[in-house]
């Protein structure tokens, strides 16, 4: 007899996934979220759009890409999930916004209720840590399009803005002060060249690596540093409009991210000696013979998260920073352009990144590593 189960998709595993995460679930709620878990879609009670003047929805959506094999080489699924909801609602916060409610989807070759659970525990306990309730979700098994063990995790999130303190360009003017905040390490970009690189080395997962205090592997798994909560409450605690653009720093790099939120005529100058960078980026440098140029276009580099703040509010946004170990220093600031620059020996200028027509960011100096 044929039926969905001989066809590989086991139902009763996948309600046994449900019943492990609904406790995790449920302490990812808020007093926002209305009624009970289970349902075809997920409801908040949005009734503080109303004190609003003009509410903007801002959405995002996003994965964590093939870090994923790492946590399936390791067999540990509870950290990737951080991963995703720093990828999603960190692209959320740079608007201004504040995130009011994710959803996840994962696929699957098989339902593993015990890695599903822990898959969607980790993505849970990060959306709580942020306040943001994780409303929704699907668990998709797809027997003999992907292999029993393998599956994939992605997200999206809504949140909300009132027109008049949306972040971004508009609000970047000459002598704004540029902060970096530290990254908890690689995040969740770059992780193809890292696989090839630790692959062409012969590396193991399980090797013990010095610099880094351990494992390759616990190195590389590592969850996205949140930054969500800390810069909301910034925002508020600071003078108003002294907060004017965010920037997360995700694929492309330090000057490709930065130069989306600069305006036009004007040039985000950055000092690459202003931080030490973390050691798993020149350690994996090393070992694959990736130029500083190539790492520079693929990681973070230690900076996760980039505040470009009113240059009289600048102290107080270090000092607010720092007692949120959030690590901060400055990394430059805001200048007029010129269309004569220029570029000295080491130098790069990055412009138009992102298909955003703006601004643009010139790094300067030498990395410290």
């Amino acid at each position: 007899m044929v039926d969905y189960a001989s066809a590989g998709v086991d139902i009763e595993a996948g309600d046994r996934a449900v019943e492990l995460m609904k406790s995790a679930v449920a302490k990812s709620h808020n007093q926002t979220v209305f009624g009970e878990s289970g349902g075809f879609a997920g409801l908040i009670d949005a009734s503080a759009l109303k004190g609003m003047k003009r509410p903007l929805l801002a959405s995002s959506t996003d994965g964590v890409g093939t870090k994923v094999a790492i946590a399936q080489a390791m067999d540990i699924h509870d950290t990737i999930g951080q991963d995703l909801v720093g990828m999603v609602v960190d692209d959320i916060v740079v608007m201004g916004a504040k995130p009011l409610l994710m959803t996840d989807y994962i696929a699957t070759g098989k339902v593993h209720p015990e890695r599903i659970a822990d898959i969607v525990r980790g993505v849970a306990e990060a959306c709580a840590a942020v306040d943001c309730p994780l409303i929704g979700g699907e668990t998709a098994e797809h027997p003999g399009l992907m292999a029993p063990d393998d599956y994939d995790i992605a997200g999206a999130a809504t949140g909300v803005v009132d027109e008049e303190k949306v972040l971004g360009a508009h609000r970047v003017t000459v002598g704004d002060v540029i902060i970096g905040m530290a990254s908890s390490g690689l995040h969740s970009n770059g992780y193809s060249l890292v696989r090839r690189i630790i692959s062409d080395a012969g590396w193991k997962l399980d090797r013990d690596v010095p610099e880094f205090g351990r494992t390759l592997g616990e190195e590389l798994l590592e969850p996205t540093r949140l930054y969500t909560g800390v810069l909301l409450d910034m925002i508020d605690a600071l003078p108003d409009g002294a907060v004017k653009a965010l920037s997360h720093i995700t694929g492309g790099g330090l000057g490709a991210n930065i130069s989306r939120v600069i305006p036009r005529g004007f040039v985000a100058t950055v000092d690459r000696e202003s931080w030490v960078v973390p050691p798993v980026f020149s350690v994996l440098g090393e070992l694959g013979g990736v130029k500083w140029d190539a790492l520079e276009e693929t990681f973070n580099l230690g900076v996760g998260m980039v505040a470009i703040v009113d240059e009289e509010a600048a102290d107080e946004a270090l000092g607010y920073l720092a007692s949120k170990e959030m690590e901060p220093w400055v990394l430059g600031q805001v200048e007029l352009s010129s269309e004569s620059l220029q570029l000295a020996t080491g130098q790069r200028l990055v412009q138009g990144a992102k298909g955003v027509d703006g601004g643009s960011a010139l790094l300067t100096g030498s990395y410290r590593a």
